[in-house]
């Protein structure tokens, strides 16, 4: 296989992998360079930095400023496609005929360029992109973003047509795979790439249970205020809350309570231990959009995890959770587990149905087919 070389077009640098979209484009990438794929990654830069892993790690590593300006919300593309451009990006393209793998919708402009009319082209669809931003606008409060993420959403749905010009469509989720068939053919599902090599939870107990999220997002911060809200207050079950970049009033609504404690900007060694020792992982959600990887991190490394259906959308995952959809259901499982030890049984159900559909060796295989 040493002759197989892949671009990946990046929508932005995937190290750190520390959230969910660049943690699938690095541990693809990875996966296919540990089997022998030679990886000229391609990377959309805007405000994270170099490190020397990457190059360290793949055959060939460039970079290109986005360009971010205003001009770029009146164009008839989506801003999030038309502010990933570049004539460099297509010269270094053009000097081979290597397949080319796309990010996202974010890096698909060259989908539309003649010039790569006879080169294999796949995209990897993290999302159905024009549900999601309508889902953000919906969560939106400032009256701007809103209105930009409403506007970009109906853009993403027209533009969404150029996925006819890919070779394959690689849907990250069952339900997404679904979607995409009816609109498309050539759509595979490989479920998403992770750091996670064997199942490490712990037997027993934990004392508190755990939210963790990048707390900017309205998305996380709303599921937050609903737990908090919901089902923690009066509770005497501990709730742990720790992610990035919490704002002032959440962290005085958290203040208020007893049982609840906030972990600003925790590192990855913390955040580690905190999903590890808690007894139940709590992750709920009001989009079902994408694989949360949240999600599978609860799953490889803490015990119970305690999750809403759009939580579970088209992840296969369904049994090895904990289901609640209310408030009411949320409180009686928390109550349930809380009383029950996490047992050795419990992990041999994990790694049955983990390694059935989570596996990067048999994932990255089925990808370098699709290669070929």
């Amino acid at each position: 296989m040493s002759d197989l070389h892949i671009h990946i077009i990046s929508f932005d640098i995937p190290f750190p992998a520390n959230y969910g979209g660049v943690i699938d484009v690095f541990y693809k990438a990875k996966a296919l360079t540990d089997s022998g794929v030679k990886v000229h990654m391609h990377c959309f830069q805007y405000g994270r930095e170099h490190y020397p892993i990457m190059k360290d790690t793949f055959h060939e590593v460039k970079y290109y400023k986005r360009d971010i300006s205003k001009k770029h919300l009146f164009k008839s593309i989506p801003y999030i496609v038309s502010t990933r451009s570049s004539d460099k990006l297509i010269e270094n393209l053009l000097k081979d005929d290597y397949p080319i793998l796309m990010e996202g919708l974010h890096t698909s402009l060259i989908l539309e360029d003649n010039r790569f009319k006879t080169r294999r082209k796949l995209v990897r669809a993290h999302n159905i992109e024009h549900e999601y931003y309508q889902n953000l606008g919906k969560v939106e409060n400032d009256i701007f973003k809103k209105y930009y993420f409403y506007n970009e959403s109906v853009k993403l749905k027209r533009y969404e047509k150029v996925l006819e010009k890919a070779d394959s469509i690689l849907a990250i989720s069952e339900s997404d795979r679904k979607y995409f068939n009816n609109e498309f053919s050539r759509v595979e599902h490989i479920p998403a790439f992770h750091p996670f090599k064997e199942v490490k939870s712990k037997l027993g107990k934990g004392n508190y249970a755990l939210y963790h999220g990048n707390l900017s997002v309205a998305e996380n911060e709303n599921a937050v205020i609903y737990l908090i809200d919901n089902v923690f207050v009066g509770s005497d079950i501990p709730l742990k809350i720790a992610g990035l970049n919490p704002n002032k009033s959440l962290k005085s609504r958290i203040e208020n309570y007893p049982n609840m404690e906030l972990i600003a900007n925790p590192n990855n060694d913390m955040l580690q231990d905190l999903i590890e020792n808690a007894h139940v992982n709590i992750s709920i959600t009001a989009q079902k959009t994408g694989l949360k990887l949240k999600l599978l991190n609860n799953l490889y490394n803490g015990r119970f995890a305690l999750v809403n259906d759009k939580m579970l959308s088209g992840s296969s995952l369904d049994k090895l959770c904990e289901v609640a959809n209310n408030h009411i259901s949320l409180n009686r499982r928390l109550n349930i587990l809380f009383n029950k030890e996490f047992t050795q049984a419990n992990i041999e159900e994990r790694k049955k149905g983990l390694a059935k559909v989570y596996c990067n060796g048999k994932n990255v295989n089925k990808l370098i087919n699709l290669l070929k």
